[in-house]
């Protein structure tokens, strides 16, 4: 991602971050508070709120219009990876570089966190999104708030995900999870972008299909970067896909193969913007990312 695009970015993220900031106050019971706080605060991309804000921007609404939607999705992320963590899912005790939310607050209070979000966030969207925004758009973006939030979303990729653990799986079941799993969130985040702006089916079919190239090869990164990052560098614990004998594009088809996937997916993300005249720096700068990534 070259220099303008990234300020770009950094200048949506900034955003993100001071709204993120502002929409959760420490009040009493002040321990749940401050345990969401921590988790939401700690960093991050912010890559589902800034693409969601840019497909906004792409169909022409404002970003005022969709904060409080790209916020709230961000905090699903952030209660998903809370969730992760934990002892009886993937168990590590670090994310983004610092100790997960249940080695600071206890596992009692960083599951309760995690079911605060999932409330919290689309409550958001119904307070925070400005009046001139339709009851419609708005109901229609809190109805796929709940598609990826729940069992037709990234529910069911966590639970087949832990299913698959020390189990020799099918290609199609490492494609289910990573569609569940991962690619949800971002179609989440570029359809509500595109909603709150009033995109037509066409548009919305076109982000849509991108996300799902761009989610599958943002995995498959993810996967290969555990296999050849440090904690420094991926701020959670390297090696743990193999450490459980978890299926993953890596363990698979190998790395090599892993790498030339994703590659190819990067290359079909971006040929389906090309293909509706879509012009997105920011969409087209987060798959080179992964493209530079890859070649390193």
């Amino acid at each position: 991602m070259d220099t303008y695009i990234k300020n770009k970015f950094n200048k949506y993220r900034k955003i993100v971050d001071e709204h993120l900031d502002k929409y959760i106050e420490v009040v009493y019971p002040e321990s749940i508070y401050e345990s969401m706080r921590y988790s939401l605060l700690a960093g991050g991309k912010r890559l589902r709120p800034v693409i969601a804000i840019e497909a906004a921007r792409i169909f022409g609404a404002p970003t005022e219009n969709i904060i409080p939607a790209a916020c709230a999705i961000e905090m699903l992320h952030c209660q998903s990876l809370i969730h992760d963590d934990l002892p009886c899912m993937d168990n590590d005790d670090y994310r983004r570089g610092k100790l997960s939310n249940h080695k600071v607050f206890g596992e009692a209070v960083a599951t309760l966190a995690g079911d605060a979000f999932l409330s919290y966030a689309p409550k958001l969207i119904i307070d925070k999104t400005p009046k001139s925004v339709s009851s419609d758009k708005v109901l229609n973006v809190l109805n796929e708030f709940f598609i990826a939030a729940g069992v037709d979303g990234i529910i069911s990729g966590q639970i087949v995900d832990i299913d698959s653990e020390k189990k020799k799986i099918s290609p199609q079941t490492l494609e289910f999870i990573y569609e569940y799993k991962t690619a949800k969130l971002f179609k989440l985040a570029l359809r509500s972008g595109a909603i709150i702006a009033g995109a037509d089916e066409n548009s919305l079919n076109t982000l849509t299909s991108f996300a799902q190239y761009y989610g599958h090869a943002f995995q498959i990164y993810d996967d290969i970067l555990d296999v050849t990052s440090t904690l420094q560098e991926l701020g959670k614990t390297p090696g743990k896909d193999a450490d459980v004998q978890k299926s993953t594009y890596v363990s698979m088809y190998g790395l090599e193969e892993a790498k030339n996937k994703a590659l190819f997916l990067c290359s079909q993300a971006c040929d389906i913007l090309k293909s509706d005249n879509i012009n997105s720096d920011i969409l087209f700068g987060i798959v080179s990312d992964i493209v530079e990534g890859l070649k390193k």
